[in-house]
């Protein structure tokens, strides 16, 4: 019994030691804050966010939800509410280890709708449009519009930028209302990681999954250049096989004349 009180203290310190592991460079628990995300997160929920492939060059995609560090401006001057001294220092204990969100910290979670070297657009009526390809988003909270409060575009997405928007577009200041600071797209250096999982309240674990409509043919930017790509690299074979003809044929006439 006593050899157990003498080894529970470094158990402790390597339990901490790994659960900080763990919030660094694995996962970690955020909470959602407001509606923008409905119905596919609700507020109050806990998602875990997958910060391990960021550390292997991996760049958000398409229908991902990430959460990301405030660009700039976007959450504005919030009040955090006080909840009492013991409360606090139980949240930052548990936020500091990963088990809780850290109410200090500025992040917002959306889905990326668009990425770098994409051309984003929508126009009043219509749908949400990505290299010429309109989205089928039955993710978009039920008797909103793509975006009737909002239309933008087109919108050329720099390379390392990310386009995002909320699934409850009336009540999301995402990508469309910041178009004055890099014309409202969100550095991948500012993305947290990929929302993967809603971990809490049970009953309503689920993953986060990619919608299918990210999955279309020719939605990519560079699989609509793809094929003049392949036209121009099979053209260039033909054109030197006729031009050696041609001069061939031009060589055995001078021969011809020469020969007469």
């Amino acid at each position: 019994m006593r050899s157990f009180w003498k080894e529970l203290p470094i158990l402790v310190i390597i339990a901490l030691a790994l659960a900080l592991l763990i919030k660094t460079f694995l996962v970690q628990a955020f909470s959602i804050p407001s509606d923008s995300m409905q119905n596919t997160l609700q507020r109050g929920d806990r998602v875990l966010v997958d910060k391990l492939t960021p550390w292997f060059g991996s760049e958000p995609e398409r229908g991902e939800v990430v959460v990301f560090h405030d660009p700039g401006g976007w959450l504005g001057e919030t009040q955090t509410k006080s909840s009492g001294p013991i409360a606090e220092g139980i949240q930052k204990a548990l936020s500091f280890i990963g088990l809780m969100p850290s109410a200090e910290e500025k992040d917002l979670i959306k889905r990326v709708i668009a990425v770098g070297g994409d051309t984003v657009s929508c126009k009043r009526g219509g749908k949400v449009v990505v290299n010429g390809k309109p989205l089928d988003e039955p993710y978009i909270f039920p008797g909103n519009t793509p975006c009737d409060e909002k239309p933008f575009g087109p919108i050329k997405v720099p390379e390392g930028r990310i386009w995002v928007m909320g699934d409850h577009r009336q009540d999301s200041l995402d990508s469309r209302y910041h178009q004055n600071l890099h014309d409202g797209t969100v550095s991948v250096d500012d993305v947290v990681g990929r929302a993967i999982v809603v971990a809490w309240p049970i009953d309503r674990w689920s993953t986060l999954s990619v919608p299918s409509t990210f999955d279309q043919p020719g939605l990519s930017a560079a699989a609509a250049v793809a094929p003049s790509a392949v036209g121009l690299a099979g053209a260039v074979p033909i054109v030197l096989w006729r031009r050696r003809r041609l001069i061939a044929k031009v060589r055995e006439e001078a021969e011809a004349r020469s020969g007469a």
